[in-house]
């Protein structure tokens, strides 16, 4: 059972948990009647404080489609934030009001913090260049439709590894499963970080290397996963222009690849793929994005803990008492990631997460 749980990293669902969420997927998009009064009297807000189109959008969708109805905002200057509204206030009173939430954020760890603090249950849907789990969801889902298996597979990552939090949730999700060899194509400036590649070393299944040439690369590969450069994460606008059009995937590319070679790509799409290609019948990525409305409703309903049937189920009362974090010690513990939302609230403590040195919601080092 997945009622009341979150979604904060991909790997938060077994990989039976999974499985079940992807065959309500499949039974979803074949009978769509049959769940489209699942969530009525449901409310899903969404708390986007970053511009989104695709995924607050199927979000909206997936909801309406149950029959549940949705509230909420599509930035953050529409909200209390610019108010100086803590992201752990915001979500206590999001709980008063809504059944689910979804929230996309620049901070990385913003939902972890939100997660900790809510009374209903919590979506991740994109903290910084940290990660997106329902995206990842949707790559999987996609990779199922296919493939048809998540094993003895060659995935070819390129473009902005760096900050690309699809990439990294995809990695994060691909490392629980045999045989999986991760082919690394990227400029020098926007290598995978060191805790996505610590990762991959520390799966007994999965090995990586490391191409930054996409005419090479692209001959051994079964999966594609192509991104853009993003803008937004530059700090520096002279670097994003130097490095925007690292990788171009055309027609003339497409012909060394294998026959049966599938080409994923979270969106939007810049200039990283000509149009020519979206004719080309291994383009997958617009399906990739249908389908992602429809794991979304598999996600809503089995977080809700909605019936099958179509029938609404009743939640029961909120328990509106959480322990409050404790402060920081004193600022003895730092997280060097200047994105971290540790560092953009310095209310919120810092611990160390699994044992190791780095951060509980990064994922990056820790320095006491």
């Amino acid at each position: 059972m997945l009622k009341g749980k979150n979604l904060i990293y991909p790997t938060d669902f077994t990989a039976e948990q999974l499985e079940d969420l992807f065959c309500l997927a499949d039974r979803i998009i074949a009978r769509p009647d049959q769940y489209a009064h699942s969530c009525s009297g449901k409310i899903l807000a969404t708390l986007f404080f970053e511009p989104s189109t695709r995924t607050r959008l199927s979000f909206e969708a997936a909801m309406e489609r149950l029959g549940g109805k949705v509230l909420g905002f599509a930035d953050s200057a529409s909200s209390s934030a610019t108010k100086g509204e803590s992201i752990a206030d915001t979500i206590r009173m999001i709980s008063c009001y809504a059944d689910i939430a979804a929230i996309r954020h620049p901070a990385e760890g913003a939902a972890h913090v939100a997660a900790l603090h809510s009374f209903i249950p919590v979506i991740n849907a994109g903290d910084g260049g940290h990660q997106h789990p329902t995206q990842t969801l949707t790559d999987l889902y996609t990779i199922r439709a296919k493939k048809g298996r998540f094993h003895n597979l060659t995935v070819g990552l390129c473009g902005d590894l760096k900050y690309g939090r699809t990439v990294h949730s995809l990695i994060h999700a691909m490392c629980r499963y045999e045989s999986i060899h991760f082919v690394l194509i990227s400029p020098p400036e926007l290598q995978a970080p060191d805790y996505v590649i610590r990762e991959i070393e520390a799966a007994s299944g999965c090995s990586y290397s490391v191409n930054p040439d996409l005419d090479s690369a692209i001959r051994q590969v079964d999966i594609l996963y192509m991104t853009r450069v993003q803008r937004e994460r530059f700090a520096s606008q002279e670097e994003y222009l130097r490095l925007k059009d690292s990788y171009i995937l055309d027609i003339q590319k497409m012909k060394n690849a294998k026959e049966d070679m599938v080409v994923l790509h979270p969106m939007p799409i810049v200039n990283e793929i000509t149009g020519a290609v979206d004719e080309d019948s291994r383009a997958c990525y617009f399906v990739q994005a249908q389908y992602g409305m429809y794991v979304r409703m598999a996600l809503i309903l089995r977080l809700l803990g909605a019936e099958e049937e179509g029938g609404p189920t009743i939640c029961g009362g909120r328990m509106f008492e959480k322990t409050c974090q404790n402060p920081r010690p004193n600022g003895t513990i730092h997280c060097q990631n200047p994105k971290c939302v540790s560092n953009l609230d310095l209310t919120l403590p810092i611990r160390v997460k699994d044992g190791g040195k780095v951060c509980e919601y990064c994922d990056a080092a820790i320095e006491e």
